[in-house]
């Protein structure tokens, strides 16, 4: 707990800002700002007197000499957890129900247990998000847990993957799959003749139409211009040719 340390150091001695930063392992930038209020975090102070890794006397002697580093007369204690859930920072717990919510429903392969040791929660607070009787469950919006920082991508893609090799594969059945009709492979050049053979033909057809439309014109042209000659002749009915 260096920058507990540095505040201790900060507000109880006359050390300078560089011997303090030499003795804690921080920079002498960092210091300066943490004794002007200008540090971004506040920390509580830690008495490394109490705790064994000063003595008075080392401190004295720093105060007396600008120029004289610090010696630590025990390494600090080495802070240890023990199992349990994972932990996470105070500020934010309040995201684990959005962030448990995401994974129920983006990956409802995910156990219980994984989602318990993934974010950090416990099995009660899951069941009560999936089955909606969460306290909160209205103010509960699902976002993806390595975005608020519960978790690592790395972690939650080993997550996934293993969860999905519990998944069972889907049956095959064989007979359908033998009888099956296999679908021929046509290629691009065969799909272009087949759309060129189908436009020849509908112009041939389209050509075919236009000639019998302008026959079947010409045939009523000549028979109205007969009709008209016959009136002019008397009433006389002109026969068509006969026949060889």
């Amino acid at each position: 707990m260096p920058h507990a340390t540095a505040t201790w150091l900060i507000d109880n001695t006359s050390l300078g800002f560089e011997q303090i930063a030499e003795f804690c392992g921080l920079h002498i930038l960092e210091v300066q700002a943490m004794a002007d209020d200008l540090a971004g975090s506040k920390y509580t102070g830690r008495d490394p007197v109490h705790s064994g890794e000063l003595t008075q006397e080392e401190i004295e002697r720093g105060q007396a000499d600008s120029s004289y580093s610090l010696r630590m007369q025990k390494a600090p204690v080495e802070v240890t957890r023990t199992k349990g859930p994972r932990y996470t920072p105070v500020s934010k717990r309040q995201d684990k129900p959005d962030g448990i919510a995401w994974i129920i429903r983006n990956h409802p392969e995910i156990s219980d247990a994984q989602i318990s040791k993934l974010i950090g929660t416990t099995r009660n607070t899951i069941n009560a998000i999936r089955d909606r009787s969460h306290w909160n469950i209205q103010n509960i919006q699902p976002k993806d847990p390595v975005t608020l920082g519960l978790c690592s991508q790395r972690e939650l893609d080993a997550v996934v993957a293993k969860a999905a090799k519990n998944i069972p594969a889907p049956e095959v059945d064989e007979e359908a799959e033998v009888t099956a009709p296999v679908a021929p492979v046509v290629s691009d050049k065969d799909k272009l003749i087949a759309e060129l053979h189908a436009e020849r033909a509908e112009a041939e057809k389209a050509a075919s139409e236009a000639a019998q439309e302008a026959e079947a014109a010409a045939w009523l042209e000549a028979k109205r211009a007969a009709e008209e000659s016959g009136e002019a002749t008397g009433g006389e009915e002109v026969s068509p040719p006969a026949s060889e």
